[in-house]
């Protein structure tokens, strides 16, 4: 395996990219008491239209498969994998985003056996026409569920008011109607064109020791066949600079209504430096103007515009990105128009060093915080690592950054016509 100290972190990262494809990364902590194991596909939510592996031609596969296909791995024909996990005193659970699916687990004992575990139930997976059918009435519960929540609506009503075509706009769980229409031979499909180990990133932090947990997975690897890798090829419609909407209404029986604005991100950086240079700016922004100490933050809650609920959010990824800010507010139209207004009037300011250089050291504070967590830096290690980007190298490129860069920036990032609404108010009289 290969060795990387980085001196500034006092953090060494293992890193191996085994013959089948699988990169593996080891974060050796024996200060701590517990491990925790994420094995990571890169395919999600709005990977919808692809060519599947060993075809020719480019299927589109109902919304909300991926998602689907995370709940039926852990079924297998004789048992449930939760329950093996359990026996070893492992935590384990998965998640299904836009761009990943993942499967997890935290232990503080056994760890090779749940390793072991994690490994090969991913790698083996069993579906059966009566289970598929089983798990429909299942995800409908869960999907009414969401529907039912003021937060989840106004979340993918600000994505689908921003998106017109991109698959992003869609629920990761799909609808009642599309998860009718999936069928076990979909699921197959789906899991043999992404869930090959090159396509998959293994990444495990902890009270483990580097070069055993290394050589067991490479045993376990080397015990299983796979067909040669594939070019993956993913297809995603043409997507308009502009927004799909600029305001969005949603009747619900809500107490307080919600406003959320959202800003559609274009022209992402295809540079893995200039792409993380734009999330870091983009953060500082928000934070700039929208922390519990920013400029705006206090005008807003002053005027009775906002509560404890107000929050924002950046999400970037290679073919698309938003941000979302906003909450619960008496004034839904009130509160909507003053973040546009604030939003817009960036390309007229500028910071000054000492603004930028505080903001940078918050920044940067946080992340370094955050790192005491195994969970934040084996999630932020992977979702970099599948970007092509060494997430720890990127600590070095916040403290790169200047005030200059970022002003330039304030003056390009905004236009109007990437802004949107969307309103959740009541539907009672």
């Amino acid at each position: 395996m290969k060795r990387h100290n980085y001196e500034q972190l006092n953090e060494t990262i293992y890193s191996d990219q085994l013959s089948n494809g699988l990169r593996v990364h080891i974060l050796p902590k024996p200060e701590m008491t517990k491990a925790y194991a994420i094995f990571t596909t890169n395919y999600g939510s709005i990977d919808q239209s692809f060519v599947p592996i060993k075809q020719s031609e480019s299927i589109t596969v109902p919304d909300g498969i991926a998602h689907f296909l995370e709940h039926k791995m852990f079924e297998k024909e004789d048992r449930d994998v939760f329950q093996d996990f359990s026996k070893r005193g492992a935590s384990a659970n998965a998640y299904t985003s836009f761009t990943k699916t993942a499967y997890l687990f935290s232990a503080t004992a056994e760890v090779k056996e749940n390793l072991r575990t994690l490994l090969n139930f991913v790698q083996d997976p069993y579906f059966s026409e009566e289970s598929v059918e089983k798990e429909k009435g299942i995800i409908e519960q869960e999907i009414q569920m969401y529907n039912d929540q003021p937060d989840w609506r106004a979340f993918f009503g600000t994505i689908k008011s921003m998106y017109q075509y991109h698959p992003v706009q869609i629920d990761i769980a799909g609808t009642v109607d599309s998860i009718q229409n999936i069928t076990k031979d979909d699921l197959y499909t789906c899991y043999h064109t992404f869930y090959h180990p090159s396509n998959m990133v293994l990444f495990i932090a902890g009270n483990v020791d580097p070069e055993e947990i290394g050589a067991f997975v490479r045993e376990n690897q080397e015990n299983k066949n796979f067909e040669p890798a594939e070019p993956l090829k993913r297809q995603f419609p043409s997507e308009p600079k502009a927004v799909a909407e600029k305001e969005k209404r949603i009747d619900m029986p809500v107490a307080v209504p919600k406003a959320l604005v959202g800003l559609k991100e274009t022209d992402l950086p295809e540079d893995p430096k200039e792409f993380v240079k734009k999330e870091w700016f983009i953060d500082m922004i928000l934070d700039y103007l929208f922390s519990k100490s920013g400029i705006e933050y206090k005008k807003l809650y002053e005027e009775g515009l906002i509560d404890q609920s107000f929050s924002y959010e950046n999400h970037l990824e290679r073919n698309f990105g938003f941000t979302i800010i906003g909450g619960n507010t008496e004034d839904p139209e009130g509160l909507a128009e003053n973040i546009q207004h604030s939003l817009l009037r960036l390309k007229e300011q500028k910071l000054d060093e000492e603004s930028f250089q505080r903001l940078q050291r918050k920044k940067l504070g946080q992340t370094l915080r955050a790192m005491n967590s195994l969970e934040f830096m084996a999630n932020q290690y992977t979702h970099y690592d599948m970007l092509g980007v060494d997430f720890f190298e990127t600590i070095q490129w916040l403290e790169d950054l200047h005030y200059q860069e970022l002003n330039q920036f304030l003056h390009d990032w905004i236009d109007e016509s990437r802004i949107a609404t969307c309103i959740v108010q009541s539907n009672q009289s």
